[in-house]
């Protein structure tokens, strides 16, 4: 074989992926914001990163932590089931959803957060601590949590690598939980079903140190294969931006069209 019929392939699989690298970040400049995305082929064992250095940053998870913390919560039996009601302690809170007696299933939909504070203090940190050594999830620092949230405030921390590795484990069903209570939260994360795809998902958003940071983790599954991901943006605080919520679906949804896992718009 000529040298020329070995580089060819070679240029046109680095060109391609050079593109697809700069086509992941138009989506980012569209939404004036920082952050990235990470996306993981499962078939093919390709990983695509439009930053792959934040790629491997750890940050709070926020509420993509309720993914976990669900899945621990029925296993220990700190809350009965997904229909068992927590009442609410009457004090108002910015979203009408969280204002109300609720259950697990209705919490996880709506990113309540009190609700899972209530089973944070049910559960303790030992509790937790055992079961991120055996998902292999976060880095277990929880000393500096202000509070029971240590998901949304502290040095807890967890990487959109990291998030695509543990997602990977709940699809397999290879984490140390029953099946039903495995299956339970992936119901929960059913965002989008169709006749050819099934997204599941959650988002996050915390605010501290100044910095507001925003998530979106989850995964389609397709009729031929299964493709993950994990954004995140990020932002001052001090800095106003309208759109910052939804940005992390429109850029996912955005990128994900771009690879042709999601239909076009």
């Amino acid at each position: 074989m000529k040298p020329y019929q070995v580089l060819l392939p070679l240029l046109l699989f680095v060109s391609s992926c050079l593109c697809r690298a700069q086509d992941l970040q138009q989506p980012f400049k569209d939404c004036q914001l920082e952050g990235s995305i990470t996306v993981y082929d499962y078939h093919q064992k390709r990983w695509l990163y439009s930053d792959s250095a934040d790629a491997h940053r750890a940050s709070l998870p926020a509420s993509t932590f309720k993914i976990p913390h669900s899945l621990i919560a029925l296993e220990t039996g700190a809350v009965k089931d997904e229909h068992e009601v927590f009442p609410w302690d009457g004090t108002p809170r910015e979203v009408a959803a969280w204002n109300g007696d609720t259950d697990m299933k209705n919490a996880f939909a709506n990113s309540t957060v009190w609700f899972y504070v209530r089973l944070a203090e049910r559960l303790g940190n030992s509790t937790y601590r055992r079961y991120f050594k055996r998902m292999n999830y976060g880095n277990g620092k929880m000393a500096k949590a202000q509070g029971a949230d240590f998901w949304n405030y502290g040095d807890f921390a967890v990487s959109p690598r990291e998030q695509i590795l543990f997602l990977q484990k709940l699809h397999e069903g290879k984490l140390p939980f029953k099946q039903q209570n495995l299956q339970k939260v992936k119901q929960f994360m059913v965002v989008e079903q169709t006749p050819a795809y099934t997204l599941r998902a959650k988002t996050g958003w915390t605010k501290y140190n100044n910095v507001d940071s925003g998530w979106w983790v989850g995964y389609v599954e397709t009729r031929g294969n299964v493709f993950f991901f994990a954004t995140r943006l990020h932002k001052p605080r001090s800095t106003v931006h309208p759109h910052f919520s939804d940005c992390r679906k429109t850029i996912t949804r955005k990128v994900l069209h771009q690879l042709g896992v999601l239909p076009s718009a």
